[in-house]
């Protein structure tokens, strides 16, 4: 698996790439989440991986929203933009185009990524253009004091629905999936080891790499993946899903997740009835089982998958956007803004 890193000294063997560490990478702004929030350890796991990715602190951009996770351009010393609720996405897209050498994070939350900008996260996955996306999702509005989100379960309790929530949520893994995203991953706030080896994993995936952040909001909705995060139950809660491995989970490892035609089970490897041989293997070049295991997301009689449930390759959006202006100025040559202006019924406005 090639690096960005190994990209970059093709291009440019010349030059010598600055060695840094994650203290390069923190800004001189005051942190100012509430104390214990999940950002703070999201921010760590990235400063300290930036260093392993070779890329010039002037090459890197970070784009955010609104919304807690937003702040996160202005803490990491690199450049950035704060733009609108929603827009994001839209900012990123446009900074890649003019600038594919760049390389570009979006920063959003469940709020921000999922409802007001739903519909541009969705045209982002299927661009499939070479940036990241960052998303962290704690079910809830943070930053405007506690109202439900679009992934917060049914029958949540907010500020804004007092007797429940009636909607469904949305299941941001099986949304990236549904529109034709090319890397899909899932990772927690708590387990930093694996944060960041799912960043360096989106970092050196060519094409638009998504990846849900299950991130704890202490103060409006504290413990809402407690059971997936915390020692005495994460174990037989999760399974961390590896390609070419088979899924097994539980704290003594003697459970497995086996398919029964198109019906996830999980089985039991202690009485002898199934062995690791019977269970699936995960392969994240395979769309129809990263389907399938998205799906696990809100069933309760199955395990969370957290890791990697996609990793494919197709062509990105501003390499075909330069190919298309080369093959438009081969067929039609260069174009002329002042013959352009002056051709066909043109008149003076006094």
């Amino acid at each position: 698996m090639s690096t960005l890193l190994d990209e970059m000294m093709k291009n440019n063997s010349s030059t010598a790439l600055p060695k840094y560490v994650a203290k390069d990478f923190q800004s001189d702004q005051d942190v100012r989440w509430c104390p214990g929030c999940g950002d703070y350890s999201i921010l760590a796991q990235t400063q300290r991986v930036m260093p392993d990715l070779g890329i010039p602190k002037h090459k890197l951009v970070f784009v955010s929203g609104i919304g807690c996770s937003s702040r996160f351009p202005y803490y990491m010393n690199a450049y950035g933009f704060h733009g609108i609720h929603g827009r994001a996405t839209v900012i990123a897209t446009g900074l890649k185009i003019a600038r594919p050498d760049l390389s570009v994070w979006v920063v959003t939350g469940d709020g921000d990524g999922m409802s007001i900008g739903g519909n541009h996260f969705i045209h982002l996955m299927r661009r499939n253009l070479d940036l990241n996306v960052l998303l962290f999702n704690n079910q809830i509005y943070g930053l405007t004091k506690g109202q439900y989100s679009p992934t917060s379960e049914m029958g949540k309790i907010t500020k804004s629905t007092p007797y429940g929530s009636l909607d469904y949520p949305f299941n941001p893994a099986a949304l990236a999936l549904g529109a034709s995203a090319t890397f899909v991953a899932r990772t927690l706030d708590r387990d930093p080891k694996h944060m960041q080896s799912i960043i360096r994993r989106a970092a050196a995936h060519k094409g638009t790499s998504f990846v849900e952040i299950y991130q704890n909001c202490n103060v409006f909705n504290d413990g809402a993946f407690f059971q997936f995060t915390e020692k005495d139950s994460k174990d037989d809660n999760v399974v961390f899903i590896e390609h070419g491995k088979p899924l097994v989970f539980g704290k003594e490892k003697d459970k497995g997740i086996r398919l029964n035609g198109f019906t996830l089970e999980v089985v039991s490897l202690k009485d002898g009835k199934y062995s690791v041989n019977d269970l699936l293997v995960h392969n994240e070049k395979d769309t129809t089982l990263a389907f399938i295991l998205a799906d696990m997301t809100y069933k309760p009689h199955l395990p969370r998958p957290v890791g990697i449930f996609l990793a494919i390759d197709r062509p990105v959006y501003e390499t075909e956007i330069e190919n298309q202006i080369a093959f438009a100025k081969e067929k039609r040559g260069v174009g002329d803004m002042k013959k352009l202006l002056n051709s066909g019924e043109t008149w003076v406005v006094q």
